[in-house]
């Protein structure tokens, strides 16, 4: 049953709405259970990301998303469902818990426009399991929002998430209901403002060189014997800042900063903040028309137009990078197939962002209804980019190596619709974030070929530019 009602406050077809939610209590008293409606409604445009700031509380979860170049940002506050997993079948549990769900969602509204009906945000680590009992992220989290709203082409849309079961005020939640959409409306469209002045890093821990670059030297050699064909190392840089981190300006730094990427928040609830601008998207479907990247290969932006060009001709050329982008290729095209997909790629091309610059493979797909998005996303993490090849092998030489717990680092972040349409990205050029403290991450794939000393000038490079936004 779905209801349409015009543009603008909520108040304006609040009768309606009544009417409706008292008939949905109805059938939870008659058939003693309850049911999520989910209220889809555009509203006049709000920036999500200064929604967040006022709505967010310390101890909620949330989540943001943003690619200014598609024009779009959603911000999703508070969960009324939500699920933590600890266990290596994650992905499964997580498709289920999102069928569940939709079983028992009703929608009222809007619901033809984009970002309309219920939004299920995910994150997942890297490895299915955290090896640090205290990292402050579980090895999946997925939620339903109890508000959401988002723009795409300048249209703000918000979704108001809610139970009802055969107790519930109804007036009441109305009431509220119409308070909190308000609040949303009378938000100020230039609330963030970014003060650089109070920047001060009284502490950086600097990642080890040396260890790192002896880390690439027995990748190396492993290579070399034919173990495997390439592994992504990362590091760490360690940040005590002289005042908290502040989170809605340190994104929106980012994404002034970084305009061409994915600009990304979650949140535990409980004060940490994994964020980020990725130019990695794992997987995108609309429609059943999925897309994928083929991203790696790198070389940095020149200082001069003629310097630019010439490092991209390089790239281009480098028989070693055009090696490691192949790599990424055929492992995305194999798994996309075991699925019974079938792949088609698009020419190879620069992805070029502000500080760097990579090979980029699109590769497309039709997603037939009986094949879950989560299934994809399992499919596919963690590809060569982020991880290496052999996968299993890469796998165990990058817990050989590294120190730290990756995390979400190089994970799959992003959200699922009723619809099946998605949009995950790779959890990149990141920093975990707590108070006054912050962990960055960067990591650099080593194949035959590479140079220890360059290798790390990469990792440097990404791990600048991410603490150049943070406030």
């Amino acid at each position: 049953m779905t209801v349409s009602p015009c543009r603008a406050n909520l108040s304006v077809y609040n009768k309606e709405l009544y009417e409706f939610l008292l008939a949905v209590q109805e059938n939870c008293r008659q058939n003693h259970c309850r049911q999520i409606v989910s209220i889809s409604l555009e509203i006049d445009y709000v920036d999500p990301l200064i929604v967040l700031a006022q709505l967010n509380q310390a101890n909620e979860i949330n989540f943001y998303f943003e690619n200014r170049g598609k024009k779009e940002a959603i911000a999703a506050i508070d969960a009324i469902a939500k699920l933590e997993i600890a266990d290596k079948e994650r992905f499964i549990i997580a498709e289920n818990f999102i069928k569940d769900c939709l079983k028992n969602i009703i929608n009222f509204g809007s619901t033809n426009l984009p970002f309309s009906r219920a939004h299920f945000f995910c994150c997942f680590s890297f490895f299915d399991k955290n090896a640090q009992l205290d990292y402050p992220f579980p090895a999946a989290t997925i939620f339903l929002p109890r508000w959401q709203v988002a723009v795409k082409n300048e249209r703000c849309i918000l979704v108001a998430n809610t139970i009802i079961n055969k107790s519930v005020n109804i007036q009441k939640l109305l009431h509220n209901l119409c308070e909190q959409v308000e609040k949303i409306q009378s938000l100020e469209a230039n609330a963030i403002n970014i003060d650089y002045s109070r920047r001060k890093y009284s502490k950086k821990t600097l990642p080890n060189p040396d260890k790192f670059k002896l880390s690439v030297l027995s990748a190396l050699s492993q290579i070399r014997a034919n173990h495997l064909s390439k592994v992504v190392l990362a590091d760490v840089l360690d940040v005590k800042s002289s005042h908290k981190f502040n989170l809605v300006q340190s994104l929106n730094n980012l994404r002034q900063l970084h305009p061409n990427c994915y600009v990304f928040s979650t949140s535990n609830g409980k004060g940490q903040n994994f964020i980020g601008a990725s130019p990695e998207r794992l997987i995108s479907i609309h429609k059943k028309q999925l897309i994928t990247d083929a991203l790696a290969g790198s070389a940095p932006r020149g200082k001069t137009p003629t310097e630019d060009a010439a490092n991209a001709d390089r790239l281009l050329n480098s028989q070693k990078e055009r090696h490691e982008h192949s790599l990424v290729i055929d492992f995305i095209t194999q798994r996309l197939s075991e699925l019974g997909l079938l792949p088609q790629m698009l020419s190879p091309r620069l992805r070029q962002l502000s500080n760097i610059q990579h090979l980029w493979t699109p590769i497309s797909a039709i997603i037939p209804a009986n094949v879950h998005p989560l299934k994809i996303v399992a499919q596919l993490h963690p590809t060569p980019a982020v991880a290496g090849a052999a996968r299993d092998i890469a796998c165990a030489e990058i817990l050989r190596h590294e120190s730290f717990e990756r995390g979400l680092y190089a994970a799959p972040l992003g959200w699922v619709d009723s619809d099946g349409n998605c949009e995950f990205i790779v959890g990149i050029r990141s920093a975990l974030i707590d108070g006054d403290r912050a962990r960055l991450y960067a990591g650099a794939g080593i194949v035959a070929g590479s140079d220890p000393d360059k290798e790390l000038a990469e990792i440097q490079l990404k791990l600048q530019a991410l603490l150049k936004a943070l406030v």
